[in-house]
Formats: structure tokens, sequence, C-alpha cells
């Protein structure tokens, strides 16, 4: 009798402390899109992406036109005059690198782009999301556009530090 009112009571707090947390789902890709700023900012990007695509595009072709010449003249060449257009041929071929790494690489100009464009518009939607999640008093909002991921969390339940104190870690 006393196993069965401690496993009620157990499942009765259990189910209060679910039913006190409250949770959201968001896609913020969809909301993004419904967005015409995000739409006009995605429509500059495209095309500066353009523009540096075919910046690069015509780099390669010269390249390729360099390699063509080389390998109809490399039999006429002496050994130095080889090497000297061995080197000029690597120098573009690294010139044309840089650029593709300049433009699209890590931290690249599109990246930047992105960064000024986008990101205001990013930021605008989650300070909405935040805003729900203060007004309607939710624990926790997903997001579920890109996979599930947290994007509010009230802070009274990140319970990291009870796990540092429990690992022994000052």
């Amino acid at each position: 009798m006393k196993k069965t009112l401690l496993s009620i009571a157990c499942l009765l707090v259990l189910a209060f402390a679910a039913h006190s947390q409250s949770y959201a789902v968001v896609d913020t890709k969809y909301i993004l899109e419904k967005m015409p700023e995000y739409k006009d900012a995605q429509k500059k990007l495209d095309q500066q992406s353009m523009v540096w695509q075919k910046e690069i595009d015509d780099k390669q072709a010269a390249l390729n036109k360099m390699y063509k010449e080389y390998d109809a003249e490399k039999i006429m060449l002496s050994d130095t005059l080889q090497k000297k257009r061995e080197i000029q041929l690597f120098n573009a071929e690294k010139e044309v690198r840089d650029l593709q790494r300049k433009r699209f690489g890590y931290e690249g100009d599109l990246f930047k782009l992105r960064q000024e464009l986008v990101k205001p518009i990013q930021d605008k939607v989650y300070d909405a999301i935040q805003h729900l999640a203060v007004v309607r008093m939710y624990d926790f909002i997903l997001d579920k556009s890109e996979g599930i991921t947290v994007i509010f969390a009230d802070p009274k339940l990140d319970k990291s530090e009870d796990v540092i104190k429990s690992l022994g870690i000052k």
C-alpha cells in the first residue's frame, strides 16, 4: 500500500513538473521567407555572388588559355623559359584560388555581405521569438527549420552549474 501511494505521488509530481514547462516550435526559415526584406537581401546576395563567380570564371578561363598556350609552346622553349612559364602558371593558379577563397571562403566577402544584409533581419526574428517566449511564458522554443535547435530557453532551467558542482569542479 505504501509503495502504491509513493508511486502515485511520484507520478503526480512528474506530471505536474512536465505540465509546468511549456514548449513551442517555430520554423525560422519559413518566417524569413515570408519577410520582404529577407527576400530583397537574398536577391542582393545572389546578384553579388553571380558577379563574383563571373570574375572567378573569367580568371579561370584566362588560366586555362595560358595552360593551352604553354602546352603548345613547351617543346620549343628552353629549360629556363619553361621554368619561368611554369612559375607564371603556378602564380596565376594561386591567384584564382586566393580569389575564390576571398570571395566565397570562410569569412570571405560573401560571408561578410550575408552578415551585413541578413543578420539584422535574423536578429529581428529572434527578438520577436524571445518576446513571444516571455509574453506567453514559454520555457523552451525550438526551431524546426534545420533540425531541432533550441533558440530560447528560460535561464532558470539551465542546470549546468549543478552538473559542474556534482563533478567537483569549482
